[in-house]
């Protein structure tokens, strides 16, 4: 009768399943032990009797990583990326990074004509400048005129751009063409030559808007809001092809089954806009809207051009323009200079806000 193996015990080994003979290390030890510590080598550290032996560990190979942890990009690519960027990285650092500075040390200077011509020396002022300017109340009535304007113009500019390009995708070739080229048109158009037509366009005496609405002889640069509205008018006019191009590559990159399959349950175009491509596109919305508030409440030529330095008394001024009047017209650049990191401060804070709100959101840019 044999001796049969219990449930769950491993079966007896066979003559084939004898261990081999291992010869010994030179201390006598049996290989593997020996890098144990000597203490652990005694007669009853061994494993009792059925257990199967401890794994052997050997020491890691120098140079090799542990724990099988990825190399950083740089790690990966070495130096060639960076030496490839390096002559873009040596550009912006000439035409960005060293203005930036010397408008950040002027801004700390006394910098008047008399120290541009070398009569007196500049002198360090510390944030007296910016004192000066934070107690000046024009300037607090000139932030607020910016805030609102580059507002208006940036929604302005994003509702004619996203419905001009959804309008692209309805229509034929041919008149999907003729848009695309006024928009181009408009859009390479140089700021002094459109401020310039604008103005001739709304022409208290000579200008054709006037007559078809039988406004007489009304100025649009007169008042206040209507020369804000004027000027945004014509800020709107020359951005939105920049939004509408933009969007409308964005839209076409969209799945025709996904627009589909949202009409055919019945959605309106506001609807498809609002639920389906607008979350869809939100990276690129995210993009031109940061170009568009750069853009905007950095507004210069239209201003200076279209309402002559800021309207009268001043009325039309935005920052762009109270530096240039405050740097140049009475030669306090300190000041000037001042306003310019202002309003650097705040388009960062700006772009870094937004971009954060869109990161909470789950978006990846």
């Amino acid at each position: 009768m044999t001796n049969r193996p219990l449930p769950g015990a491993a079966p007896p080994p066979g003559p084939s399943a004898q261990p081999a003979p291992r010869e010994a290390g030179p201390d006598g030890a049996e290989p593997g032990v020996a890098a144990l510590p000597a203490a652990r080598r005694g007669a009853g550290s061994g494993p009792a009797k059925g257990a199967s032996p401890a794994p052997v560990r050997t020491a890691a190979r120098p140079g090799r990583r542990g724990g099988g942890g990825r190399k950083s990009p740089l790690a990966r690519g070495g130096w060639t990326p960076w030496l490839y960027l390096a002559p873009a990285l040596v550009v912006i650092g000439g035409l960005l990074v060293y203005p930036v500075y010397q408008l950040g040390l002027i801004s700390f200077l006394e910098y008047t004509q008399a120290q541009v011509s070398g009569g007196e020396p500049a002198t360090f002022q510390g944030f007296g400048n910016y004192a000066t300017l934070f107690g000046d109340p024009q300037f607090w009535q000139v932030l607020l005129a910016t805030v609102l304007f580059a507002g208006a113009c940036v929604v302005s500019t994003l509702a004619v751009g996203c419905a001009l390009a959804v309008l692209l995708t309805r229509v034929r070739a041919v008149p999907r063409l003729a848009l695309m080229l006024a928009a181009l048109g408009a859009w390479a158009t140089p700021a002094v030559t459109g401020s310039t037509v604008w103005l001739l366009l709304f022409d208290p005496d000579f200008g054709p808007v006037n007559r078809i609405l039988g406004l007489g002889d009304h100025s649009w640069t007169y008042g206040r809001y209507s020369a804000f509205a004027l000027v945004l008018l014509e800020v709107v006019w020359c951005s939105f092809p920049f939004v509408m191009v933009t969007v409308y590559a964005g839209i076409r990159a969209v799945p025709a089954e996904v627009l589909e399959a949202a009409s055919l349950d019945g959605a309106s175009q506001w609807r498809i806009w609002r639920s389906v491509l607008a979350p869809m596109l939100r990276p690129i919305l995210v993009v031109v809207t940061i170009q568009s508030v750069i853009w905007d409440f950095k507004v210069f030529t239209q201003i200076y051009v279209m309402t002559g330095g800021g309207g009268i008394a001043g009325q039309n001024l935005v920052l762009n323009v109270y530096a240039y009047q405050k740097a140049f017209a009475s030669s306090q650049y300190s000041l000037g200079s001042a306003i310019g990191v202002v309003m650097l401060l705040i388009l960062l804070a700006v772009t870094l806000v937004y971009l954060r709100l869109i990161r909470r959101q789950g978006e990846e840019l």
